[in-house]
């Protein structure tokens, strides 16, 4: 137990506390842990991030009331000023995303102006409530329909961000490897064919310049570089495939024949010194053969116009008004020789 001077001096000492103004109430209701630190206690914070929110419900119920005109007009664009920096705000948390923050403010002030508009009073909800969606909403939709380079469908927009946030979330738990498709598609409850279109519209979003360099190159290798150019066979395709029955029919030496002269590129004298004939017979076998091959391909084209007769092969063997498709034996780069375009039938 403390003695009377004991409890004396404490009592002396609280005063001299309170007349220094460092007295403490915990110190005061607990004396015994006067020597210990104080902590102090966390503030909760209980603030809304609209908070600021201005009170427009009065004007709102007046714009209603009135009709369409100057006073109605003015009431409007004051209650849009007196909203427009919880629009900011909420323009502020796309940022980062490839757009200017003044362009997203732009956005996100439309909407506004649409929330304004369309919001009703008489439904009882509080305005926040509806602007906070449809700004949001403004936004989202900018970025899906201005922010795309590729045209790509809602469906697929919605799998990608998907498949962004569930990259986002394995990539801390999955180190050291990226994640795979079926661990996106188990983490986003999708399938892995559905997770493999979401990545694939990952790289969806911007598209590389041609003017761009590869990763790696150092002496200018764009992208440009890589492109192809137009390939001058295409333009006998066609006309390959229409004597491929053709040269099937053929009897084998003429085949042959065709075979040793434009595939080999053998001379018609060693063609002749092969077969043991003739140079001259082995030119007129040629000529013959892709003479026959081309009357038949003519002839099933005529066979295949239309009805009314809009085309005609004359005799020379030439589509006459360009309906019927004419073999090219020899056209266009690359087929000095009417028989080049047998190469594949062969």
């Amino acid at each position: 137990m403390r003695s009377d001077a004991a409890r004396t001096d404490a009592a002396r000492s609280a005063d001299t506390a309170r007349h220094d103004g460092t007295a403490h109430p915990e110190r005061s209701a607990h004396p015994e842990q006067a020597g210990a630190p104080l902590i102090p206690r966390p503030r909760r914070s209980t603030r809304h991030p609209h908070d600021d929110a201005p009170d427009t419900a009065e004007a709102f119920r007046r714009i209603c009331a009135l009709p369409h005109g100057p006073e109605r007009d003015a009431l409007r664009e004051e209650i849009v000023r007196a909203w427009l920096p919880m629009a900011e705000r909420l323009a502020g948390r796309f940022r980062g995303r490839g757009e200017a923050l003044d362009d997203l403010r732009q956005v996100a002030a439309l909407g506004l102006v649409k929330a304004v508009d369309r919001y009703d009073p008489e439904r009882g909800n509080a305005f926040e409530s509806y602007a906070v969606p449809t700004v949001t909403g403004e936004i989202k939709r900018h970025f899906r329909d201005h922010m795309w380079t590729l045209h790509v469908p809602r469906r697929v927009q919605d799998l990608r961000n998907r498949v962004r946030f569930a990259c986002q979330d394995l990539s801390q738990t999955v180190s050291g490897r990226p994640p795979t498709v079926a661990e996106i598609a188990e983490r986003a409850r999708m399938t892995e064919e559905e997770a493999a279109t979401g990545l694939e519209a990952l790289d969806s979003f911007t598209a590389l310049s041609l003017d761009a360099e590869l990763p790696g190159s150092d002496d200018g290798y764009a992208l440009r570089d890589t492109l192809g150019g137009p390939d001058p066979a295409l333009d006998t395709v066609v006309d390959r495939e229409a004597v491929k029955p053709c040269l099937a029919r053929l009897p084998e030496r003429e085949r042959d024949i065709l075979y040793m002269r434009f595939f080999r590129d053998m001379t018609q004298s060693r063609i002749a010194e092969h077969l043991g004939i003739s140079q001259m017979h082995v030119s007129r076998l040629i000529s013959r053969c892709c003479g026959r091959m081309r009357e038949e391909v003519l002839r099933e084209a005529a066979r295949h116009e239309p009805a009314d007769g809009a085309g005609h092969v004359d005799s020379a063997g030439g589509a006459g008004d360009g309906t019927v498709e004419s073999v090219r034996f020899g056209r266009g780069a690359g087929a000095p020789r009417p028989a080049e375009v047998t190469s594949n039938a062969a």
